[in-house]
C-alpha cells in the first residue's frame, strides 16, 4: 500500500525500519532560517533526513525578478531525491512542525511534479509526533544514496505569464492561500505591496486543517472547497500564497478532497508584483 495525501503517525512508527521507506524533516522558520535545522539536530523522528526550505527545495531568489522560493532546478532537486535515498517504489513521508504548510507540503509537490506519487505528509507533523511519546533520534542522519529516476511534470507549475491569460477566464479560478488578512493587503509584513492578484479567491490555508494542525476530513475538505470552484476539475485551479510554499497545502487539501490536482504559481505574490502592470487588489473583490 502506499500513501500518497497524508499518513498517520502510528503508521509511519511501524515502518521507521522499512528500507523502503524514507521520512524527511522539513521544519523551517522563516524569521530564523537556521533554526529548525539546529532543533532537527536536538531531536528529530529516528531515521529522518532533513531538508532546508531555502537550500534544498528552492532555488536562488533574485530580488526583483523572481519570487522569495523559486522552485528548484530540476537537475538540483533530483540530485537532493537521490541523495536521500529516493528511488522508485521509496515510500516518502514529510513533517514539519504541525500542519505541513511549512515546507512539508512543498516537498510533498516537489516530488508529485517529478512524478514520484508515493509521497504523504505526517498528519500532525512533529507536534503530534512528540505529543504521542513516539521514538526520536539526535544528530545528523544519512540515507544510502539511491537513483531517483524522475519524470517531471511542468504542467503542474504555472508561470505569472500564464496565470496573467487566465484571469476573467469564468473555466478558471485562483485561490490565494494566504490568511484573510494578507489577501486584503491589511497587516503585511514580509512583501513591500500589499493586496492580491485581481480576480483571485480568498482561501486561506489554515482551513484546512484543525485547531491541533491535523488535516480535516475529506468530507469537510470537499465542502470547503465546493464553494471556490464549484465543478471544475484541479486542472483548471490556480494556487498561490507569498512565495509557492503554503499554496501546496491548499493543493493537498484539493487532492485530499477528491477535487484533483490544481496548477501551482511557484512564483507567488512575491514575484506577482515584481512587475507594477502586473494586476493588483488591496481589500475585497469588486462586485
Amino acid at each position: 500500500m502506499t500513501y500518497e495525501t497524508i499518513v498517520e503517525c502510528e503508521v509511519l512508527n511501524e515502518h521507521l525500519d522499512d528500507p523502503d521507506w524514507v521520512v524527511v524533516d522539513c521544519r523551517f522558520d522563516i524569521q530564523l532560517p537556521d533554526r529548525c535545522e539546529r532543533e532537527y539536530r536536538q531531536a528529530h523522528i529516528s531515521g529522518a533526513v532533513y531538508a532546508h526550505l531555502d537550500r534544498d527545495l528552492s532555488s536562488r531568489a533574485i530580488r526583483g525578478f523572481t519570487g522569495r522560493h523559486p522552485l528548484p532546478e530540476p537537475g538540483a532537486i533530483t540530485r537532493a531525491f537521490s541523495g536521500w535515498g529516493i528511488g522508485a517504489g521509496t515510500q516518502v513521508v514529510a513533517y514539519d512542525e504541525s500542519s505541513g504548510a511549512l515546507a512539508a507540503a512543498r516537498l510533498w509537490w516537489l516530488l508529485k511534479w517529478a512524478g514520484h506519487d508515493a509521497v504523504a505528509v505526517l498528519d500532525g507533523g512533529w507536534k503530534a509526533w512528540g505529543a504521542k511519546g513516539l521514538s526520536y533520534s539526535t544528530g545528523v542522519e544519512t540515507r544510502k544514496p539511491r537513483e531517483f529516476t524522475g519524470s517531471f511534470r511542468p504542467e503542474m507549475a504555472m508561470s505569472a505569464g500564464q496565470v496573467l491569460q487566465v484571469l476573467g477566464d469564468h473555466e478558471w479560478v485562483v485561490l490565494d492561500a494566504r490568511s484573510a488578512d494578507r489577501y486584503q493587503g491589511r497587516g503585511e509584513t514580509i512583501d513591500p505591496v500589499p493586496g492580491h492578484i485581481r480576480g483571485a479567491l480568498s482561501a486561506p490555508w489554515q482551513a484546512n486543517v484543525t485547531e491541533d494542525g491535523f488535516l480535516k476530513p475529506q468530507v469537510d475538505l470537499a465542502a470547503r472547497f465546493e464553494p471556490l470552484i464549484g465543478a471544475r476539475p484541479g486542472s483548471q485551479v490556480v494556487v498561490y500564497c507569498g512565495s509557492g510554499v503554503t499554496a501546496a497545502h491548499d493543493a493537498l487539501a484539493m487532492v485530499r478532497a477528491g477535487r484533483g490536482m490544481p496548477r501551482l504559481y511557484p512564483g507567488s505574490w512575491s514575484e506577482w508584483i515584481t512587475d507594477p502592470s502586473r494586476p493588483i487588489v488591496k481589500g475585497s473583490e469588486p462586485g
